[in-house]
């Protein structure tokens, strides 16, 4: 979709949270830029069976529904978080944020199911970081594109996925799963200055053109997936979600291999719009803190030039615009790398 002002051409954006039910519909999968048709999860028929019946689940969800819909997950399944949550979780406590460990460790107290015995269900992890942040969440069947995800931030509202990655492989998957979202996404939107830039950079993608998503997306990389920072001893800890559902990635981001950088988002978007995204990161930007990463990051977004101006209403979770604008339909969700 595009929407016009003006004279102005800019890419269609939601207004409303449900227009968030007109998108989605198509993910990104093999061949849209992942590089892995050796990896079982696209090749076991019946893993790809199983992810069908998850994506069908995710697709018929309205964030105007009661619940968000349970997965009665198989003993497979279950195996692999039982595998996975406890060794990531001794990994977190060593090099993630205490900002991260200590919000697990409340989840683990206080939202329903959240534990080491069995895999999460995403109802109560949205009402728990709802009650928060006001962040929610909204199951999706896969990797979306740059300017859906980026646009749903503007919300509050996460993209999750609900299946689990292959229980060949445990300890790698290509796509986001539902432990890359529980372990390394949910904990930190609990947190405030998280929340809030993560919802800065998802309100300046909002009708954004194509290089300024491209530089949004990037930032959105560094930190969001990637993030690096400092606690309060001067030790380098880990907060993004790339990072801390990655078993190698948890271990080698201290290891002293990567180059480091301050963090600084006019840097990224004028130097390192390029990244791997199946391979360990040669490059970490480093944030003095959440506080100081949200005023850059808010610092960056006013600087982006734009045919016009949008404002979050709380109330109604809605976008104001401050003019006039006109939309011509076209398929959302085209173009644009994925996440």
């Amino acid at each position: 979709m595009v929407t016009e002002v003006g004279t102005v051409e800019v890419p269609w954006f939601p207004t409303r949270i449900e227009d968030f039910d007109k998108i989605g519909k198509r993910v990104l999968s093999e061949g849209d830029g992942i590089q892995e048709s050796d990896h079982p999860s696209f090749r076991d028929p019946e893993y790809r069976k199983r992810r069908e019946f998850i994506t069908d689940v995710a697709f018929a969800y309205k964030l105007s529904d009661p619940l968000i819909p349970t997965i009665e997950y198989n003993d497979n399944e279950i195996g692999v978080w039982r595998y996975c949550y406890p060794k990531l979780k001794a990994l977190l406590e060593k090099n993630a944020c205490e900002e991260t460990n200590e919000i697990i460790r409340e989840m683990e107290k206080h939202v329903e199911g959240f534990s080491s015995d069995t895999i999460p269900q995403l109802d109560p992890i949205s009402n728990y970081l709802q009650a928060k942040t006001g962040w929610r969440l909204k199951p999706v069947g896969g990797l979306l594109t740059q300017r859906e995800f980026l646009n749903g931030l503007a919300f509050k509202v996460f993209h999750s996925t609900q299946y689990i990655r292959h229980h060949a492989t445990p300890e790698y998957t290509p796509e986001p799963d539902i432990i890359h979202e529980l372990v390394g996404h949910a904990p930190m939107f609990a947190n405030q200055d998280f929340a809030d830039f993560s919802q800065e950079i998802g309100l300046a993608s909002l009708g954004a053109s194509e290089i300024e998503l491209k530089r949004l997306a990037a930032i959105y990389w560094f930190t969001i997936e990637f993030g690096m920072c400092r606690d309060s001893k001067n030790q380098l800890k880990a907060y993004g979600a790339g990072i801390m559902s990655s078993f190698g990635e948890l271990e080698y981001c201290v290891s002293g291999k990567p180059q480091l950088k301050k963090f600084d988002p006019y840097v990224i978007a004028q130097d390192h719009l390029t990244f791997p995204i199946s391979e360990m990161q040669p490059l970490y930007f480093v944030a003095d803190s959440f506080s100081r990463a949200k005023e850059q990051i808010i610092d960056y977004c006013e600087s982006i030039s734009r045919p016009f101006n949008v404002t979050y209403v709380r109330s109604t979770n809605t976008i104001e615009v401050d003019r006039k604008v006109r939309t011509r339909d076209e398929a959302p969700g085209e173009g644009g790398l994925e996440f």
